[in-house]
């Protein structure tokens, strides 16, 4: 078979006539029942349980209260800059003047994946004229590993990216590239500074796709691609403050390039969260999909989505884990990469209703399954979490905690208690010791000197002995702390540890998977004194 045999060499069909009867996936109903499906999964946790979303929200706070709070500004300092990485930050600070802090957050986060539902479904259309009937294969990559990891901000850009993608392949179909150009300066500037990311892949995809239309228009592969750079231009105006914002930047490592195992897992993780032999298998699901187009005779691969889908996994190979510091970098192109190669499945000719009905059927049926297991673990974590903050309650206003976060040293079940600990910042204007300031890359900063090593993030999380990966151990971790510089010691997700370990601390509160204990020489001290200042920091 050679590689064009796999792509389609005309162009989708033309949509049908206004009133004629369409297939039910094509149909608005469909579309509305997507995507309210991807708001389920998080209507149940009062706080989405997300690994990283409990460090985001300590920021938040910070950013919301370090002015007016008599505690804060001690351990932190924030300060506003033009970066790109502000996207749920700029939602949630005005939202949590209206609604509070923690509803506000849930509400950003669970928009994120209808939004992304929407997009593609948009692109999808745009492509095909239509809605094929392996759309649903897709959805579920809302919730890929990149979501359930907590990059807010990222998959916030990405479903605007998506959604802009779906406006760009639009304005094309319909001509109006210079309505586009116009437009698309403002939109690049939005999806930029919601994450630098999502500003990067909006450019690949609609380079990728505007270079397939000018080919398809009489051009040769390289007048076409300087032609669609000629279009992507209009997206360019955030390199400037690219260079900007890195020119002021200090630090922040860019690391491991071509790791290949390592981007061999990314792949089969996919769908990582809690259950490993389910997550596997959709993720074997995903890849099959595009196989069973490639093989099959009446189906075929869109060239304009293909092409997107093809940049987009060179860009992958290319791209290191670590980018100024920022980690994941290039995991956090597998879910998207693969969701545009499944939306440019289509028929060669016209709809074959008895395969079309069986492949969408199919299609629901694995979005069901997999958001229906998506919400049970999310239900079952979200529990979890809630019983561990019990302590917080406990926690004194203005406490400086230093948390220990148990890491097993192997599972698949991503822990969701890593950043749990700065709801203590989020509640009770503690410092805690879990927040993690990039260089460039946060407007977040912490100067609490005297907690040394365990100032921020990674040194609240800790591993059994024999462990054979980074990070301390437990007992040096517990034996090691600064005493004098902390209130608290929480620890979280520990099976019993010696009682020794905990040499100079009394626990004041236990529950499930969750200790937390009071520095000895503090136990029966009265809290600090009110004042008309703590009252109102209190009361807010």
């Amino acid at each position: 078979m050679q590689p064009a045999d796999i792509l389609a060499h005309e162009a989708a069909p033309a949509p049908a006539p206004k009133g004629a009867p369409r297939p039910w996936w094509e149909g608005r109903p469909f579309v509305a029942a997507m995507i309210l499906l991807a708001f389920v999964p998080l209507l149940y946790p009062p706080i989405p349980p997300l690994v990283d979303l409990g460090g985001h929200m300590g920021r938040y706070k910070v950013a919301l209260d370090l002015a007016s709070s008599p505690y804060l500004s001690q351990w932190y300092d924030y300060h506003w800059r033009p970066i790109g990485n502000l996207g749920v930050d700029l939602l949630v600070n005005p939202l949590a003047y209206l609604i509070g802090l923690e509803p506000a957050v849930k509400l950003v986060v669970m928009l994120i994946p209808p939004m992304t539902v929407a997009g593609m479904l948009w692109v999808a259309r745009e492509v095909h004229n239509r809605l094929p009937p392996t759309v649903a294969f897709a959805l579920p990559l809302a919730f890929g590993h990149p979501f359930l990891f907590g990059f807010v901000n990222f998959a916030l850009s990405m479903a605007f990216a998506m959604l802009a993608f779906g406006l760009w392949l639009r304005l094309g179909r319909l001509g109006k590239s210079k309505l586009r150009a116009a437009l698309f300066v403002p939109i690049s500037i939005v999806v930029f500074f919601t994450h630098a990311f999502g500003w990067g892949a909006l450019g690949l995809m609609c380079f990728s796709a505007e270079a397939v239309r000018q080919h398809d228009r009489g051009l040769s592969w390289w007048k076409a691609g300087f032609r669609a750079a000629y279009h992507a231009s209009a997206m360019a105006l955030p390199v400037i403050f690219m260079v900007l914002w890195r020119s002021e930047a200090s630090g922040g490592r860019t690391l491991d390039y071509f790791d290949w195992a390592r981007k061999g897992e990314y792949l089969l993780r996919i769908f990582r969260d809690h259950w490993r032999d389910w997550d596997v298998v959709c993720a074997v699901v995903v890849y099959a999909v595009p196989l069973f187009a490639i093989i099959h005779r009446k189906l075929t691969l869109s060239r304009n989505l293909f092409f997107s889908a093809l940049v987009m996994a060179v860009c992958f190979a290319l791209l290191p884990r670590v980018i100024f510091g920022s980690a994941y970098a290039d995991m956090r192109l597998v879910p998207y990469m693969a969701a545009i190669l499944i939306l440019a499945i289509r028929f060669k000719g016209d709809t074959d209703l008895r395969l079309g009905q069986w492949l969408a059927v199919s299609g629901v049926v694995f979005l069901v399954a997999r958001l229906a297991t998506t919400t049970a673990g999310f239900a079952i974590q979200s529990d979890h979490q809630q019983a561990q903050l019990g302590a917080v309650a406990h926690i004194e206003r203005g406490s400086r905690v230093v948390a220990l976060v148990n890491a097993e040293c192997r599972g698949w079940s991503m822990r969701r208690s890593d950043h749990l600990p700065s709801l203590a910042l989020v509640r009770r204007d503690a410092f805690v010791n879990d927040q993690w300031p990039l260089a460039g890359s946060s407007l977040l900063t912490v100067h609490y000197r005297e907690a040394g090593r365990y100032a921020m993030d990674p040194s609240q999380v800790v591993r059994l002995n024999f462990c054979p990966r980074e990070g301390q151990s437990i007992k040096h971790a517990m034996t090691h702390i600064p005493r004098d510089a902390f209130d608290y010691l929480w620890l979280l997700d520990f099976r019993p540890v010696p009682r020794a370990w905990a040499t100079g601390w009394t626990p004041v509160w236990a529950g499930e998977g969750s200790l937390l204990l009071k520095r000895s020489d503090l136990v029966g001290e009265a809290p600090p004194p009110t004042t008309r200042r703590t009252e109102a920091a209190t009361a807010r």
